[in-house]
């Protein structure tokens, strides 16, 4: 896995996402229609702008290219984008209206939806703007998400030309398509129409009975290497390349809103194959993020530590996942502070794990919520016991660590004291052993408080190889 920070761009429809939120329980005497008692007024990005909400909720950089209007959609707009510091190629056309749609919600159903927005086609003269900027930093990116919501900016000659633009430098580029022209979309690396969209694109109903046969179908007009068509809650249909059918479900608690959960497919796809894993394994991440999505109401985004604390619910949290290094354990943090988790974190070689060890992090855990164990890399081991150590390599111990049910994540840290990490989780609680009574803690001057901690006697790694040495004489 590529240890970076993802850089993506996004092209494609922005829009406005607009809610009202209230309760019903009369009905109007001027028609037969209910009465929304409204406490509650939201507005967020959609469109292509909940496809960067849901990236950036992954810890992505996102660039976006996109139309919009000249007006004041158009500034609520950029405004939410500032706040989550995307960066912006925006065109305003004064000739269009800048979409937004108005849902009434009432007791956590979906009541009507009202849209306010321009569909016509952006000019000739936009797209070569357009164009021209795309080709200017494309080399810039892991990777390309196409958002076309139908709205005019994703045009079939624009298609081309960031196709062009991105296969020239070896980019993936990803579409959430719409219409029923998908081979606008030949060339792109995947397409994630849901069940209606590919209906329309295919000429045929799709249902559970013929889905492999609508596969490889979509397959055929869009010459993607592994067709996929998502369902919503109940997951994701993919044909592998032997043509075998395999259908990914989504396990949640409860279905309550299905909105954008296409985004966060796309959005997850994207930040997993940029991070270097394979499409098996992106596949399973999305669908993780999409069961955390329809789980809530509107249009929602999923974080890694809520995909991880999932995918715990469901019994399949691999050990790797509690493995992070400084970029990945940075966005958790940032995440866990906003829940108020109380964050304790700890650091050692832990070469050869023993009861001391274990019984030492199950006390600092006590201490909080979250325990995330700074763990010393090979080369910072050697400077601190010398030449013969470590016994076991730093990602050995890393995956025995992270297999232990007090430690929530392990980071691997070069330097020989966890100074720099420190500063990145900033901890409430910093957890040392009890031999650094009366000692300067590095760190204590950054976390909330310091808690020492006894270890077990006649309980260390060096006894460990004394006593193995002895054994062998």
């Amino acid at each position: 896995m590529i240890n970076k920070k993802p850089n993506v761009l996004v092209i494609g429809d922005l829009m406005i996402d607009h809610y009202l939120w209230g309760d019903t329980n009369r009905i109007s005497p001027e028609a037969p229609v209910q009465v929304i008692d409204i406490e509650k007024e939201t507005t967020t990005l959609g469109g292509a702008g909940n496809v960067i909400n849901n990236l950036k909720a992954l810890g992505c950089g996102v660039t976006v290219i996109s139309v919009i209007g000249d007006d004041q959609n158009a500034q609520d707009l950029i405004s939410m984008l500032m706040q989550l510091d995307v960066k912006r190629f925006l065109i305003h056309d004064e000739n269009r209206k800048t979409t937004k749609k108005s849902r009434i919600i009432a007791s956590a159903q979906q009541i009507v939806r009202y849209d306010h927005e321009t569909k016509g086609k952006i000019s000739s003269e936009i797209e070569a703007i357009i164009s021209t900027k795309i080709l200017e930093i494309i080399d810039q990116f892991d990777i390309v998400v196409v958002s076309d919501y139908g709205k005019g900016v994703i045009t079939n000659s624009l298609m081309s030309k960031i196709l062009f633009a991105a296969l020239g430098d070896n980019i993936k580029v990803l579409v959430d398509p719409k219409g029923n022209d998908y081979s606008k979309y030949i060339g792109s690396y995947l397409l994630t129409p849901n069940k209606k969209e590919a209906s329309i694109a295919i000429g045929m109903e799709i249902n559970k009975d013929n889905l492999k046969e609508a596969l490889k179908k979509l397959q055929s007009i869009t010459a993607v290497e592994i067709p996929m068509i998502t369902l919503s809650e109940d997951g994701i249909a993919v044909l592998d390349k032997d043509d075998n059918l395999i259908i990914k479900p989504t396990t949640t608690r409860e279905v309550f809103d299905v909105t954008g959960a296409g985004d966060t497919v796309i959005s997850s796809l994207a930040y997993s194959l940029s991070k270097g894993n394979g499409i098996e394994t992106s596949l399973e991440f999305a669908n993780l993020a999409a069961g955390v999505v329809v789980g809530k109401l509107g249009s929602a985004t999923a974080t890694l530590q809520e995909i991880e604390e999932y995918k715990s619910s469901l019994h399949k949290s691999s050990i790797e996942s509690h493995i992070k290094n400084f970029i990945e354990i940075e966005e958790i943090v940032k995440t866990l502070k906003m829940q108020n988790k109380k964050i304790v974190f700890t650091n050692g070689c832990f070469d050869i794990l023993h009861r001391g060890h274990v019984q030492y992090l199950d006390i600092a855990k006590s201490f909080g919520d979250i325990l995330i164990l700074g763990l010393n890399s090979n080369n910072s081991v050697q400077k601190l016991k010398g030449i013969n150590r470590p016994i076991n390599d730093q990602e050995d111990r890393a995956f025995i660590l992270g297999a232990l049910e007090s430690v929530d994540y392990v980071v691997i840290f070069d330097e020989e004291t966890p100074l720099n990490l420190i500063k990145v989780i900033q901890p409430d609680v910093l957890v040392k052993g009890g031999d650094y009574k009366d000692k300067e803690v590095v760190g204590s001057n950054i976390a909330k408080e310091v808690k020492l901690v006894q270890f077990v006697d006649g309980k260390s790694t060096t006894k460990t190889i004394e006593k193995i040495k002895q054994s062998n004489k």
